[in-house]
């Protein structure tokens, strides 16, 4: 259970972020660093005590989906960096941000830990594949939200992970369905990925395309440069410990069964080197110091994704060293050159010089990463960096192709040590110049000394280190820990040594002695043809246009034109359907009274074609609704009967409130469209009865229904089958159905908020007895006060009593609904106190309710799964709360119309007029809607 405190610490965190915010301000890093490094304790004492763990609770049993946690080596590695890292960044964030109270930064930023958490511990696809998603959002908010020219990288960078996010998934489904599992342990131990050279490709492909877009590869490697409008804590998180580690992390973790597919070296090693040579010559052209450390992030992921490739226990432990090293002195140098720039007021190199005399302390810290990131002993990066070159070195059966590879990580080894010199040998030297006082940024400070001397120290005690990554090497290589190398910063004379000497010493040279020529060869030019970002923005601008196109033959508002394609499609239909038509079944011949509804449906069609007034269609279409509703109550559906005539009711009632801001008459239309749509209408009718006629009656009874019929009672204890349908067996779909009338009431309001109705001249009308609506509501005036609270009432016992007899929350909605129309029509204004109710309040509980309910259902191991219990003999249900949510949305969404279209905006001087004058008022104005 440690790794759920664990998570669930880091998502509460996620939720307090508000309040520690508005408590403590830009100082909630602390608060925030505080249980980050709290979380890393509990990891901690979970892999002290326990070794590997593993935790299951179930999520979605019928998939066999759950959120299944493990904690291994690999797992405790990647989720030290991310909690360490983040808690540093936090402390620096407290003194870096500017705003009293970052709510949506701290917000974010802890989603980004807790996302990340999730995603290093999952031991499911599912909640892997979640968590890699939720790591895509909160980077796209965060580089959102850094100001008004952000827009455009974030969405960029956005859509080339959210690619990587859609190869994830296709990767996910294809191993669920070829190992019968999401467990992630079985799945990845499944003899499929030996046996299925085919699988095994495919699956190895896709997680490679996923990983390279998230850890941004050739070609994907734009998108990470382009981020770097976000500020210095987003950008050194997301490149030491989060974003860009997500898909090293993924290729660590599927290398033992996806090395089995000859893809998997090959792609990796190539476009590793490939990326890590690009990134490192793109990043001595830049002079800007966080557009060069952006390219060298690139880089440093281009030899991490390519001696994964490599695959041996060797590689594997140069792999999971480099990680932690990278994390530590990457984010020691972004969040030095955010300290520099705050002191500064600048990071262009061509501007800054004397920061050793200016700011000595931090200028030490920068020259220490800097080392680290050179690979120079004897900071953990020289070990790391050595490790990597004895991993291409000593790869077995390399060949041509393996000194190719070697001479390749040589040269970007060459390029690092030079662009790494660059940034200190152009800033440090110099006469003292102006900073501002360091006490501000004094937190800032001992973050980034945290970073710098922690990876310092690492390397001194690199025996730590290796305990620490053993058993992480283990996990990726597939190999037992006894079966891991040490590690030591001295391995004697060996050629990674001397390669690592002749590097050095040849950045050094192309700083130092030839930096005039290397800069006018590089610096300002283009080395490829095309730049990244301009291959996305073109991408996604042709999208855009070709939805234009392609939404151009289908921009109409005319409905005809919308529904030509499926009335033709069901005409079709219908020509084949009816020659399936065996005949009506035995007994179903129909009867006196079923030819009578059956008139009365058809007159009310009829007269809804020939109306030529806006409320003769709508009574004509009620005529239609009940003629219905007495068909239902005949074949026996008297549930289905309610509810239909609830909604006719208040259909009507609607739509007369719409007709309010209408004109009367509707649009007189050519013969010849009336004609058309005619045909249209009569050929959709016939396809829709001979569809009906072929299908019903011709099939045995439905293996589902005689299960709802035969266990109903005995598992949810009602005998309402549909309510118990509704709220037990689907109650997902009911939950959903919810939220969609949430948002219908949300809706109803944002439209008629976002611009004025047309105005109506209302048409005088003589004053007499009727047109007096203070006389002419006498009638309803006196039933309201009897009815309403009987309705009221009654609504009440639907809902109680939809378990076992005809109700539920959804029909005592829709009566409770009725009582409050009824007091709305039974007024003489439209000023109706009893109606005007927080809507949007009483919908968004209603999916609240429905939700937390769901939540309970974890208690018995589902989500939504009803808990029974019998107090006094009652059969009590939590599916009973569950059908209050159902009430409650259903009721705002009703009061959402009757508010907005029924009652008078507020502020309207009419609200207080006096009924007899109020048919005048409206004579001289124009209708005004809310």
């Amino acid at each position: 259970m440690s790794l759920l405190l664990a998570v669930g610490l880091s998502w509460a965190l996620v939720a307090l972020g508000p309040l520690l915010t508005r408590a403590l301000g830009r100082r909630a890093g602390y608060a925030c660093a505080a249980v980050l490094l709290g979380v890393a304790g509990v990891v901690t004492a979970a892999w002290m005590t326990g070794g590997e763990t593993r935790v299951d609770v179930p999520w979605m049993p019928a998939l066999d989906v759950g959120l299944r946690l493990r904690l291994d080596g690999l797992g405790f590695l990647f989720a030290l960096v991310v909690l360490v890292v983040g808690a540093l960044v936090m402390v620096y964030s407290a003194a870096y941000v500017r705003a009293p109270r970052p709510t949506a930064f701290y917000v974010l930023m802890t989603a980004f830990a807790a996302a990340m958490l999730t995603l290093v511990l999952a031991d499911d696809l599912v909640v892997l594949f979640v968590a890699w998603e939720l790591t895509t959002v909160c980077s796209y908010l965060l580089i959102l939200r850094s100001g008004p020219d952000a827009g455009p990288p974030a969405t960029r960078t956005f859509l080339v992970t959210a690619a990587g996010g859609l190869a994830l998934l296709g990767a996910v489904v294809t191993v669920a369905v070829r190992t019968g599992t999401t467990d992630l342990t079985a799945a990845l131990a499944d003899p499929a990925w030996q046996q299925d050279p085919v699988f095994a490709g495919a699956v190895a492909s896709l997680v490679a395309f996923a990983a390279m877009t998230k850890s941004a590869q050739l070609p994907f490697h734009a998108w990470l440069p382009d981020a770097m409008v976000a500020p210095a804590p987003v950008s050194a998180y997301l490149h030491a410990a989060a974003m860009v580690k997500a898909g090293i992390y993924l290729l660590l973790l599927f290398a033992p069964a996806a090395s089995a597919s000859p893809v998997w070296p090959a792609v990796l090693i190539t476009v590793g080197l490939a990326t890590c040579v690009m990134g490192a010559l793109f990043a001595l052209q830049r002079t800007d110091l966080k557009e060069l450390l952006a390219y060298s992030t690139v880089s440093q992921l281009g030899l991490l994704v390519a001696v994964i490739g490599v695959g041996t226990p060797t590689a594997m432990l140069a792999a999971v060293v480099h990680v932690v090293a990278h994390a530590l002195f990457k984010s020691a140098a972004f969040m030095s050159v955010g300290l520099i720039e705050k002191r500064t007021g600048t990071r262009d190199l061509r501007e800054l010089r004397g920061l050793a005399r200016s700011m000595p302390w931090d200028a030490a810290l920068l020259a220490i990463a800097v080392v680290s990131m050179a690979g120079v002993a004897p900071t953990l990066g020289f070990v790391s960096k050595e490790t990597v070159l004895e991993a291409f070195f000593s790869a077995p059966d390399a060949g041509p192709l393996g000194l190719l590879a070697a001479g390749a990580v040589v040269l970007g080894a060459v390029l690092t040590a030079a662009y790494s010199a660059r940034m200190v040998v152009g800033t440090l030297p110099g006469p003292r110049c102006d900073v501002a006082d360091p006490r501000p940024t004094a937190p800032m400070s001992v973050a980034v000394g945290a970073a710098a001397l922690g990876g310092l120290g690492a390397g001194l005690a690199v025996a730590s280190v290796g305990a620490l990554t053993a058993p992480a090497v283990s996990v990726a290589a597939g190999v037992d820990v006894d079966d891991v190398g040490y590690l030591s910063l001295w391995h004697g004379v060996n050629p990674a040594l001397l390669a690592s000497l002749l590097a050095v010493a040849a950045g050094l040279t192309l700083v130092l002695w030839r930096r005039g020529p290397v800069d006018s060869l590089l610096v300002g030019r283009r080395l490829l043809p095309v730049a990244g970002t301009e291959v996305v923005q073109r991408a996604h601008d042709g999208v855009i246009r070709l939805g234009r196109r392609v939404g151009d033959l289908t921009r109409s508002d005319a409905p005809a034109r919308h529904l030509a394609v499926p009335v033709v499609l069901l005409g079709g239909g219908a020509v084949v359907a009816g020659a399936l038509w065996r005949g009506l079944p035995e007994g179903t011949a129909p009867g006196p009274f079923d030819v009578g509804l059956l008139v009365v449906v058809v007159a009310g069609i009829v007269a809804v074609a020939r109306a030529r007034s806006r409320l003769t269609a709508v009574v004509a279409v009620g005529v239609v609704g009940f003629g219905v509703v007495l068909w239902f109550f005949v074949l026996g559906a008297s549930d289905v009967a309610l509810t239909q005539l609830l909604v006719e009711i208040l259909t009507v009632v609607v739509l007369v409130f719409v007709l309010r801001r209408m004109s009367r008459r509707l649009p007189r239309v050519r013969r010849r469209r009336a004609v058309g749509t005619a045909a249209a209408a009569v050929a959709a009718g016939v396809a829709a009865t001979l569809g009906t006629l072929v299908f019903t009656g011709h099939r045995p009874p439905s293996e589902v229904g005689d299960f709802f019929l035969r266990e109903a009672e005995e598992l949810t204890g009602g005998t309402n089958v549909v309510n118990t349908i509704l709220v037990d067996f689907r109650a997902l779909d009911t939950l959903g159905e919810l939220v969609v009338l949430a948002v219908a009431a949300a809706a109803i309001a944002a439209l008629l908020d976002a611009r004025r109705a047309v105005d109506v001249p209302q048409v005088p009308e003589p004053r007499t007895v009727v047109a007096d609506p203070g006389r002419n509501a006498v009638f309803l005036q006196a039933l309201d006060r009897l009815l309403v609270p009987v309705m009221l009432g009654a609504s009440l016992y639907a809902l109680l009593r939809g378990h076992t007899a005809p109700g539920g929350g959804f029909i005592a909605a829709l009566i409770g609904a009725c009582a409050l129309v009824l007091a709305y029509l039974a007024a003489p204004t439209d000023d109706v106190p009893r109606v005007e109710r927080p809507y949007l309040a009483i919908a968004g509980a209603g999916v609240v309710v429905a939700v937390v309910t769901g939540l309970l259902g974890f208690v018995d191991g589902a989500f939504l799964r009803p808990l029974h219990a019998y107090v006094l003999g009652v059969h009590l249900t939590s599916a009973l709360v569950f059908d209050v949510g159902v009430y409650l949305a259903v009721l705002g969404v009703i009061l959402a119309a009757v508010n907005r279209l029924g009652l008078s905006p507020a502020g309207d001087d009419r609200r207080d007029a006096d009924p007899r004058d109020q048919r005048a008022d409206l004579d001289r104005e124009e209708v005004r809607v809310p």
